[in-house]
């Protein structure tokens, strides 16, 4: 089988590395629009099993003749591009995964279920780390119990070393970072869900030194379709994401004041996008590249027959020295690459449209994860 790696940023390098590493893919190749991100990659993977191309993703032609020689195509680009990407994967009848990161597009992408079912393909959005890798272990709890009181879920990819004023690196987009902050978050509450303003609801969640003060707030996408799989399964469902105490009430006042605004605005002669400037202003200003850390933790309560447990998850996953590579490259790249792997050796074969709790094995995703030093603390009480 042939495998395409669309985007050779952070992600898209974790995902062609670790294919390079444990797949038996007959070709590897990761694309970009941009010379310099290719390069960058090449650089990184040093690696003579993976192949490079730039490919523009508005030139449908080339996206159609790319996802046709391949089959299996992985999207590590901007979340806006999935479902022309993933209608694209049912004309040509490829495999399609992507790290999604937005509702919208997810809950459209589910609607080409019937299509990819006669195309006989399967699309899986949402494979990262949050929704992804904490979708399989919500699954994982679901298999454990007949009855369950909640699931919270909490996620973070954090600095090692913070710094003022924000104490946060870029670890990933700043579009989308932008996207989990201002659009609302779904949770599910006694089978209704619910849709609440991001960041808010602070609370305090605590991990062994030098993590035992951090915050966590509600953001949007960490759920994704979670609450309507477990609808009847789950009394309450939520997902926040955790920083260093402050970053909350700092990064809502930029906000608040209108910086995350996509709509042009006009100062003296100039027209301006709020948004624009933010992002410029945090790539700029915030590190990137360094040591950072991913923390975890899922809390559930619930019953098995007429025992009342609690399991919980806690994971804290450090940026990889030997290899250059974050804990966020890690944590996300790395389960997209797995899922692939699965569908290579036919551990996953159902045609459709499914988000990772629906169809990933949890037992084999676990373990693999494993092999790449991804360790979970589980805790059955």
């Amino acid at each position: 089988m042939k495998i395409l790696v669309l985007g050779a940023g952070m992600m898209g390098r974790a995902i062609a590395y670790d294919l390079s590493k444990y797949s038996n893919f007959e070709t590897i190749t990761i694309s970009d629009k941009s010379k310099k991100n290719i390069k960058i990659a090449e650089k990184f993977l040093e690696n003579k099993k993976i192949n490079y191309n730039i490919l523009n993703l508005n030139k449908k032609d080339e996206i159609t003749k790319n996802f046709k020689i391949n089959d299996i195509v992985i999207s590590a680009v901007p979340y806006k591009y999935n479902y022309i990407l993933a209608k694209t994967a049912i004309d040509t009848k490829t495999h399609f995964i992507d790290l999604g990161g937005n509702n919208t597009i997810v809950d459209k992408e589910k609607k080409l279920h019937e299509k990819a079912k006669k195309a006989k393909i399967t699309i899986i959005p949402d494979c990262g780390l949050a929704p992804g890798l904490t979708s399989i272990l919500t699954k994982k709890i679901t298999e454990k119990m007949d009855q369950i009181d909640y699931i919270k879920i909490r996620v973070g990819g954090l600095p090692v070393r913070p710094k003022p004023p924000l104490d946060y690196q870029i670890v990933f987009s700043p579009y989308g970072l932008l996207n989990e902050y201002i659009e609302d978050a779904l949770i599910l509450k006694n089978k209704k869900i619910i849709k609440k303003k991001s960041m808010t609801e602070i609370e305090q969640i605590k991990f062994p030194k030098p993590y035992e003060n951090m915050e966590a707030f509600l953001t949007s996408g960490g759920c994704s379709t979670l609450p309507y799989t477990y609808k009847n399964k789950i009394k309450y469902l939520d997902y926040k994401t955790i920083r260093y105490p402050g970053h909350c009430e700092k990064f809502k006042t930029l906000i608040d004041l209108g910086l995350s605004k996509n709509k042009e605005i006009k100062i003296g002669k100039q027209k301006i996008i709020p948004r624009e400037i933010l992002v410029n202003l945090l790539l700029k200003k915030l590190p990137k590249n360094q040591e950072d850390v991913v923390l975890l933790k899922i809390l559930s309560k619930g019953k098995k027959g007429s025992k009342t447990i609690h399991i919980d998850y806690t994971m804290i996953d450090y940026f990889d020295k030997e290899k250059n590579i974050t804990s966020m490259m890690r944590t996300t790249g790395y389960p997209v690459s797995i899922t692939a792997q699965m569908i290579e050796k036919k551990l996953i074969k159902k045609p459709g449209v499914y988000c990772s709790e629906e169809i990933i094995p949890t037992k084999p995703f676990i373990k693999e994860l494993e092999k790449r030093k991804i360790r979970f603390q589980e805790e059955i009480y």
